[in-house]
C-alpha cells in the first residue's frame, strides 16, 4: 500500500486567547517536516515581532498589488487592516512532503475550505469564556477598548466552530496539543490518502499459496 507523499494543510483557527500560537509551537518541536505558514499583513508590528518571522509586513499598496497578481491563497480584512496566505507558502511545502500549519480566522479558512477541501480544519477553543477573557488581559499588548473589540468578535466566532472539522478545547496546553497532534497522525491514516493498493498480484499470491 502506498500513499500520497505530499505533505498535509492544516488550518487552525479560533479565538485571540485561545492558544493555538501555543499549541503551533509546541507541535513545530515534536516534528521536523511541519512548516508554520508566515501570513502577510498590513498591521503594525507588535513588541518584539520580526518580519519574516511572525509576519510579513508590507503596506497596503503592496498588499494590493499581490491580490491584483493572484498569489493569495486566501486573503481577509480584520480589525481594518488586510490578512492573507502565499500561494508559495502552502503548495511548495506540501509538494515537497511537508506539512503546513496555517493558523488564520475563520473567514480565511472557510475562503480555504471552499478551495482545498483536502485541508485539515481544526477549532481550538477556550474552557469557558471567563478564562478567554484572562488570557487577552494577560497578553497586555492592548488597550481595554481593543480587548472589548476582540472579546465581542471572538465571542461571534465561537458560534462558528461547527463549520471545522474538529474542536480541540484548550484547557492544558499538552493535553491540547496531544489531540491536534492525534487527528493530524489520523487523517493521514485517511482512505483519501491512499495513492496505490497494489492489489494487482493476487493471481500470484494465490499460486503461491497453492504451491506452500
Amino acid at each position: 500500500m502506498k500513499r500520497k507523499k505530499s505533505g498535509c494543510l492544516v488550518v487552525i483557527s479560533g479565538p485571540s486567547g485561545a492558544g493555538k500560537d501555543t499549541i503551533c509551537s509546541e507541535l513545530l518541536k515534536r516534528y521536523k517536516d511541519m512548516y508554520l505558514s508566515i501570513s502577510m499583513t498590513t498591521r503594525d508590528k507588535r513588541g518584539k515581532e520580526v518580519d519574516g518571522k511572525d509576519y510579513y509586513f508590507v503596506s497596503e499598496k503592496e498588499f494590493i498589488d499581490n491580490i491584483n497578481e493572484g498569489k493569495f491563497l486566501e486573503y481577509a480584512k480584520v480589525y481594518d487592516k488586510y490578512y492573507g496566505t502565499l500561494k508559495s507558502e502552502v503548495f511548495d511545502k506540501i509538494e515537497c512532503g511537508i506539512d503546513v500549519l496555517l493558523v488564520i480566522d475563520i473567514q480565511g479558512a472557510l475562503n480555504i475550505k471552499e478551495l482545498y477541501k483536502d485541508a485539515i480544519f481544526i477549532f481550538i477553543m477556550p474552557p469557558n469564556l471567563k478564562t478567554l477573557i484572562e488570557r487577552l488581559v494577560k497578553r497586555n499588548t492592548d488597550s481595554k477598548e481593543k480587548i472589548i473589540s476582540r472579546f465581542k468578535s471572538d465571542y461571534k466566532m465561537l458560534n462558528e466552530y461547527n463549520k471545522y472539522n474538529y474542536v480541540v478545547v484548550n484547557d492544558n496546553i499538552k493535553d491540547a496539543t496531544d489531540k491536534v497532534e492525534s487527528i493530524i497522525v489520523a487523517s493521514k491514516c485517511s482512505v483519501e490518502r491512499i495513492e496505490d493498493l497494489d492489489l494487482d498480484n493476487q493471481e500470484e499470491l494465490i499460486h503461491e499459496l497453492l504451491t506452500m
